[in-house]
């Protein structure tokens, strides 16, 4: 009977498999037809396939497909995303993306916590909770946006390097905001810094290490003798960079960002791959992407529970809509601007300020709240949920509009 249970199980998760990569096939080409970001489109038809709509799946957020999916897609777009940015460029605006992935969260955290307290009527720990939670943005959203809309370079690559490095800032900030909110410890600013250094630096050295073992066993003159199977060296690399990193304590998404930074820019390193191999490793890259950001996505529209979010729709919406109209304007007006190397004009700062959707890391901390009941953990899911809709529905389709608009286009997509 056991057995036969499993054999259902697997036949219902493999059925279920087929029909998400069947509509987002087509959903990924209506969105390429209406020329928005794929994200978007993706969530849409997970709603409309999970169990508020039409019933077709209904695959849990606890499930081990699920959280397989948000672990290694996760890791893997954030890889790609790593891959993509140039020292050069990240020599320009580092300052800019260590002061908003850091002070920046904290600006955020502190603005949405009042707005919280005040439109909510709740404890001003909750409402810090929540804010904490709501805090950093979505590299998994992001990096794909910019991977289809061709902003310039050197902004595009700033938003995701702050995306890349701000979850762990939330996330150790989430943490240490509930254990003051149970008591189990109290909020000490400098135990938070010096965590959130320790994590960085570890993440950063782990991806370094792993990023520069791959680009050798793939790119190196003598040593890179797995060269054809290049592909497979990124899977493992992101697998073991992650655990490696998560395994000493420190954020396995930092690590795998830092890993795609050095095996992207293998050159300065002096490796090189022949264009065969080199072409090969970019189109499976691009489509594996592709289909992990549609599991990712269309996942999250399936768990969307409209019971759950029906009870906060109201003031959830008005906190959503200070996170994106306040207090993301005033954490870029305030962290962006004393980079004096970058010198961010008036409209690239505008451009940042409608850039911050949210996504499946704070999916990720809300969910982690519930299973440890933590206060207000039903209501700050909810609100969660809501903000993750808002943002990636209202947000991501008119980057490319707003990227237009104010003339910050890569040459010749103006």
């Amino acid at each position: 009977m056991e057995t036969s249970a499993a054999i259902e199980i697997a036949r219902h998760t493999l059925l279920s498999c087929g029909l998400i990569l069947a509509v987002g096939t087509i959903a990924g080409l209506l969105a390429q037809k209406i020329r928005v970001p794929d994200v978007a489109v993706f969530l849409v038809a997970g709603i409309a396939l999970g169990p508020q709509v039409s019933g077709l799946i209904d695959i849990q957020a606890d499930s081990p497909l699920n959280e397989i999916v948000l672990l290694f897609g996760a890791s893997y777009i954030l890889f790609d995303g790593g891959a993509s940015m140039r020292f050069g460029v990240l020599k320009q605006v580092w300052i800019t993306i260590v002061v908003i992935a850091t002070a920046g969260v904290l600006i955020t955290a502190g603005i949405v916590s009042l707005a919280a307290h005040y439109i909510l009527g709740i404890p001003l720990i909750v409402a810090l909770l929540l804010g904490a939670t709501l805090a950093s943005t979505d590299p998994a959203t992001l990096i794909p946006i910019f991977r289809q809309v061709r902003i310039r370079d050197r902004l595009a690559q700033t938003v995701m390097s702050e995306s890349a490095f701000n979850d762990a800032v939330g996330a150790i900030l989430t943490f240490t905001v509930l254990a003051a909110a149970t008591g189990s410890g109290r909020f000490s600013m400098a135990h938070a810094i010096a965590d959130l250094v320790r994590q960085s630096v570890i993440g950063i050295v782990a991806g370094a290490a792993f990023g520069y073992l791959a680009a050798l066993l793939i790119a190196h003159e003598r040593w890179g003798f797995l060269a054809q199977y290049a592909p497979v060296v990124t899977l493992a690399a992101v697998i073991g960079t992650y655990f490696a990193a998560d395994g000493l304590a420190a954020s396995g998404f930092m690590a795998v960002f830092v890993a795609g930074i050095v095996l992207g820019n293998k050159e300065a390193f002096g490796f090189r791959m022949g264009q065969d191999e080199l072409q090969k490793l970019d189109d499976f890259v691009l489509t594996t992407c592709f289909i992990l950001r549609l599991f990712i996505f269309m996942l999250l529209g399936v768990q969307v529970d409209f019971a759950l979010i029906g009870q906060y729709w109201l003031t959830g919406a008005a906190i959503a809509a200070v996170l994106m109209l306040v207090a993301r304007p005033a954490t870029v007006f305030v962290c962006a601007p004393p980079d004096y190397r970058a010198r961010w004009s008036f409209r690239e700062m505008l451009f940042m300020c409608w850039t911050r959707e949210t996504g499946i890391i704070p999916a990720a901390l809300a969910g982690l709240l519930s299973g440890m009941n933590a206060p207000g953990a039903e209501m700050i899911e909810s609100i969660t949920f809501i903000t993750i809709l808002m943002t990636i529905l209202i947000q991501a389709p008119t980057t490319e509009w707003l990227g237009r608009k104010l003339g910050l286009m890569q040459p010749g997509e103006s």
